[in-house]
C-alpha cells in the first residue's frame, strides 16, 4: 500500500501512537517483530485516513471512526495485494490502538470490535516422517565444508527436532547453554518473552557437545552459542539454506523446512501417545488450538484411542 504522505497524523495522535507501542512492549511484553508489524499497520491505516480526508489524521477522526472506514481500509489493502493473514493482523493492530485510546477516553473501539477479520485459509503444517526427520539431523554433517560447521548444523537441526524449538529460539541460546552433559532440561525464551523448560535428550546433548568441542570461538554466556563462519551470530538463512541442500540430497519435498522439524516434534510425540496439553507446554503455545494445528494425527489413530479408552466402547 503506497504511503505518499510524510505526515500521516497530527502530533497529538503520533504521541498516542508512541505511548501505545511503549505499553505493548513494557506491559504486554510484545516481541520486537510484533511491535514492528503493528507500527507499520497503524501507519498504513493513518496514511489511508489522511488520503481519505485530505489532511493528517487526528484523534477526533478516530473518535468518529465508523466500521465503513475500516472496511474501506481493508479493501484498499486487499487491492494492493495483502492476503487474509496480513489483513487480519492489520485489523488487530488498529483494534489494539483504538482500545488504547478508549482507555484514555479518546475514542470507542466498539465498531472495530464488531468487525470480523477476513477469513483465513488453514494451511496445516506438514511434518516429516520419523525416518526423514532422523535422517535430516544425522546427514546434516555430511554437507558442511569444515568439521565445526558440520557439527554446528547437526546440533541446530537436532535441537529443532529433539526439543521442538523455533529456529529463532535455538539461535538465541547463550554461549553457556547445553554445556552440562548431565542436564535434564533447559530454559528457553520464546515469543513475547515467555519462558519455558524443555527436556533434553541424550542425542541433543551429544550433538551440542561435539559442536562445542570443535567450535573455534569462545562460547561464553554473553555471546550466542551458535556462530557463523566468521564468529558472528548464526543467521537463520544459513540453516534454511542447509535444509534446502538436504532436501535435494535426500529427495524431500519443499515443505521440509527447519520449522517443519518443530511440527514433526509435536506430531511424533502425539502419535506416540503424548497428550496435547503437555505438548502445548513443550512448544510454548499460549493457545491449545495453536498446538492442535501443529499436529497431524490420522482419524484411524483417534478412533483406536477412543475405542480403547471410552468405557462404553470397552463394554461390547
Amino acid at each position: 500500500m503506497a504511503e505518499p504522505f510524510l505526515v500521516h497524523a497530527s502530533p497529538a495522535l503520533l504521541a498516542e501512537k508512541t505511548a501505545w507501542l511503549r505499553a505493548l512492549e513494557e506491559e504486554r511484553r510484545a516481541a520486537a517483530n510484533t511491535l514492528e508489524a503493528y507500527e507499520r499497520d497503524l501507519r498504513q491505516f493513518l496514511s489511508f485516513l489522511t488520503g481519505h480526508q485530505g489532511r493528517p489524521a487526528d484523534t477526533q477522526d478516530l473518535a468518529d471512526l465508523r466500521p465503513a472506514d475500516l472496511r474501506a481500509f481493508l479493501a484498499a489493502r486487499r487491492r494492493d495485494g495483502a492476503g487474509a493473514k496480513t489483513l487480519g493482523r492489520g485489523l488487530a493492530g488498529v483494534r489494539s490502538f483504538l482500545r488504547h485510546l478508549e482507555r484514555r477516553g479518546m475514542a470507542s473501539a466498539a465498531g472495530a470490535k464488531a468487525m470480523r477479520a477476513p477469513k483465513q485459509a488453514k494451511n496445516l503444517p506438514r511434518p516429516l516422517s520419523v525416518a526423514d526427520a532422523l535422517q535430516v539431523s544425522e546427514d546434516a554433517g555430511a554437507l558442511g565444508m569444515e568439521p565445526w560447521i558440520s557439527a554446528r548444523n547437526v546440533a541446530v537441526l537436532t535441537l529443532l527436532y529433539g526439543c521442538g524449538l523455533r529456529i529463532s529460539e535455538a539461535l538465541d541460546l547463550p554461549g553457556d547453554a547445553l554445556s552440562d552433559p548431565l542436564a535434564r532440561s533447559m530454559p528457553v525464551t520464546g515469543k513475547g518473552g515467555k519462558a519455558r523448560l524443555v527436556p533434553l535428550l541424550p542425542a541433543v546433548l551429544a550433538a551440542a557437545a561435539e559442536y562445542r568441542r570443535l567450535c573455534p570461538y569462545d562460547l561464553v554466556a554473553t555471546e550466542p552459542l551458535f556462530r557463523g563462519h566468521r564468529g558472528g551470530p548464526l543467521r537463520p538463512q544459513l540453516i534454511q539454506r542447509e535444509m534446502q541442500k538436504l532436501r535435494g540430497a535426500l529427495g524431500l519435498p519443499d515443505t521440509a523446512t527447519p520449522h517443519a522439524l518443530r511440527h514433526s516434534f509435536a506430531t511424533h510425540l502425539l502419535a506416540a501417545g503424548g497428550d496435547l496439553r503437555t505438548i502445548q507446554d513443550l512448544l510454548g503455545h499460549a493457545s491449545l488450538s495453536t498446538t492442535q494445528n501443529y499436529t497431524a494425527v490420522d482419524q484411524g489413530r483417534l478412533m483406536t484411542i477412543y475405542e480403547s479408552a471410552h468405557p462404553r466402547a470397552r463394554r461390547r
